[in-house]
């Protein structure tokens, strides 16, 4: 779809003053921003007035605009640079709207009235934990120790010292970017990077602050507290907002992934919200049955085993598994029969069996 013109977008002539684009584009983004307007097509519209703005607003864009219209434009500035250079803090100063999280929100990067460090989120954190099933069973609460990047208590993460604070850099007027500009066949190139003296930062701190040595964040190892539900299972992500890494110059905190591991149970074997485990029974048991007594995480339970029980014959428990993570209820606990067969038989004992496997004979079908 072909671009509409950026005078007509804002309402505004070819001949309109700095005054005019702003004082148009302030008008506009009052009735159409987002916090403001609900409406299906509003964002849209947004997007489409700050853009006219940032363009005509800024004399080399401007000149480029009005020379080769959008193509121009669009051969020279990625999104990103359009935006970069262009002071919409000045515009909503005093309105009760922060352009930043909007600029995020939509373009995907921050406006260029603020340092492009401040656009930045913390790191997050991965904290790799072992428990035990039954703490899987029962949910368990534990204080976990974690190395990370936080604010300088100190200097509250200006990296000044306290009583000081850090100067407005000179050689960028505090943005933190340097523009060098120059001519081609399409007119003026304009490349932006990080002010040289500052390092993108826009400040320049003279007294740096004695606990952080002026970079506004130090190293602390800190004791998080970290809730872990019962039913939770291998290898399953906790997510802890905010205590990730928090270096000096970003506005957010990144997150904490605690990732769960299940150390080996000697007894029991998990599969999702069921347990399975082994029990041993003697020839007899199986033969003529018998009631069992059988340790679950819950506690010992009743197992009847009837009597002719095969070897690998599987039985059901049912509840005595895992609890449920999503939804109420609890799994099952499967047991599987091995049947010991014993050895280094007495004489006695070899008599009795070999009187019986001769009765099998004659009353066993198998045998037929």
């Amino acid at each position: 779809m072909e671009k509409k013109d950026y005078y007509d977008i804002l309402g505004v002539d070819h001949s309109a003053t700095k005054d005019d684009i702003k004082k148009a584009y302030r008008k506009l983004a009052l009735k159409y921003h987002p916090d403001k307007n609900k409406e299906k097509g509003a964002e849209e519209k947004f997007k489409e007035i700050s853009e006219a703005y940032a363009v005509l607003y800024d004399d080399e864009k401007r000149k480029m605009y009005d020379q080769y219209g959008h193509a121009g434009i669009d051969q020279q500035y990625s999104t990103e640079d359009i935006f970069r250079t262009t002071d919409f803090g000045d515009i909503f100063r005093g309105m009760g709207f922060d352009f930043n999280d909007i600029f995020e929100q939509f373009f995907g990067g921050r406006s260029g009235y603020t340092r492009r460090s401040q656009a930045q989120r913390g790191n997050d954190i991965r904290y790799d934990v072992e428990i035990r099933l039954e703490d899987a069973y029962r949910g368990v609460t534990t204080e976990l120790e974690v190395p990370r990047t936080e604010l300088c208590d100190t200097c509250k993460g200006t990296g000044a010292r306290p009583g000081s604070n850090p100067k407005r850099c000179s050689t960028c007027g505090g943005t933190g970017q340097m523009q060098v500009s120059r001519r081609t066949a399409f007119g003026m190139f304009t490349q932006i990077s990080d002010c040289s003296r500052c390092h993108g930062q826009g400040t320049i701190i003279e007294d740096p602050c004695r606990s952080c040595r002026g970079r506004g964040s130090v190293q602390k190892t800190r004791k998080i507290e970290v809730h872990i539900p019962k039913g939770i299972d291998d290898g399953a992500h906790l997510r802890l907002a905010g205590q990730g890494e928090h270096p000096q110059g970003v506005r957010q905190s990144g997150d904490l992934y605690v990732v769960v591991h299940m150390k080996h149970h000697p007894v029991f074997e998990r599969r999702g919200a069921d347990l399975y485990r082994k029990a041993k029974i003697s020839f007899p048991q199986a033969a003529l049955g018998t009631i069992l007594s059988v340790e679950t995480l819950q506690g010992k339970e009743k197992l009847k085993i009837p009597e002719g029980t095969q070897q690998g014959t599987l039985f059901k428990l049912k509840g005595s598994g895992m609890p449920k993570i999503q939804g109420s209820g609890y799994g099952d606990l499967y047991v599987l029969i091995q049947i010991n067969t014993p050895k280094n038989l007495s004489k006695r004992a070899k008599l009795l069996l070999e009187e019986v496997e001769r009765e099998l004979q004659y009353s066993d079908e198998t045998y037929k």
